[in-house]
């Protein structure tokens, strides 16, 4: 049995509802990078398309049982767990019928805490430090449940147009999870992806971000990058099919300042964690 981890589990949604914009390639190279430098990482996928499992090389034959026999109430989370070929990062893969749960779930009591209740059991067992949330491209019941499990929610917003509208509508769905169903839920960080330096809008966009969200917004720059968009057919994260590209480089650094954001908030001894200098 894996060893319990030496801080509280925090549970991570990583949403926007708008696709294309990097959230599952996020989440996939987050969840390797945490568990590159240590941490006990669990990735639930929560997209019917099982884009996450998929890029994590988890094949449709090892997904005996998924997200959707969770929250179905037919199998507890410990049985659909997979392990990935990444030490340290489980999977809980997708299932196509996934696209069918919200009729499936309307009249049954709790519908919006089916996953929250689902992980208990992960919480009180200690084995991981962090569940990263893969989900949909929308604001429908899944992204929903996964909202109302998390402690906070982690934005890829790319660097492009409409990008503030659409983040707009997130965060009125975040303060709606945050005032009826979950008090607790926070906004972790906004990530910016897909940025070229090439494109001057890529620029102005983060600016723009920088300025509206201020410290919201992480420091690390997610570029846009060839070999970060191969490595999904490869069914393997972009760390592993090229470490020292600019995608990955990007990746290991933001996995830094999500760390240290989380022991900055987190009581002793999680929180020892020497100053910032102010260079």
């Amino acid at each position: 049995m894996p060893a319990r981890s030496d801080h509280p589990l925090r549970v991570l949604v990583v949403a926007n509802q708008k696709g294309g914009v990097g959230k599952t390639t996020t989440a996939i190279n987050l969840g390797t990078a945490l568990a590159a430098v240590g941490e006990r990482v669990l990735l639930i996928d929560s997209d019917p398309q099982g884009n996450a499992s998929t890029g994590l090389g988890i094949p449709r034959a090892q997904r005996k049982n998924t997200l959707y026999d969770v929250l179905m109430g037919e199998k507890p989370l410990s049985e659909a767990l997979v392990k990935s070929s990444v030490p340290g990062l489980d999977v809980v893969p997708s299932d196509p019928d996934l696209s069918g749960i919200e009729m499936e779930l309307a009249q049954q009591a709790r519908r919006s805490y089916k996953l929250r209740d689902a992980l208990e059991a992960v919480r009180e067992a200690g084995t991981y430090s962090y569940v990263l949330i893969d989900c949909p491209p929308s604001l429908n019941l899944l992204t929903v449940n996964a909202m109302a499990a998390a402690d906070a929610v982690l934005v890829p917003l790319q660097c492009e147009f409409f990008a503030l509208e659409g983040l707009t509508q997130l965060l009125r769905t975040i303060d709606l999870v945050h005032q009826n169903l979950n008090p607790k839920l926070e906004i972790q960080g906004i990530v910016l992806t897909m940025f070229d330096r090439r494109n001057g809008l890529s620029a102005q966009v983060a600016n723009d971000v920088r300025d509206h969200f201020g410290e919201t917004v992480y420091q690390t720059v997610i570029p846009r990058n060839v070999r970060v968009s191969e490595a999904p057919s490869f069914g393997k994260p972009a760390l592993v099919y090229d470490l020292k590209c600019a995608g990955s480089q990007a990746y290991l650094r933001l996995a830094r300042e999500v760390v240290l954001r989380e022991r900055a908030r987190l009581p002793r001894p999680f929180s020892k964690a020497p100053a910032q200098s102010s260079v």
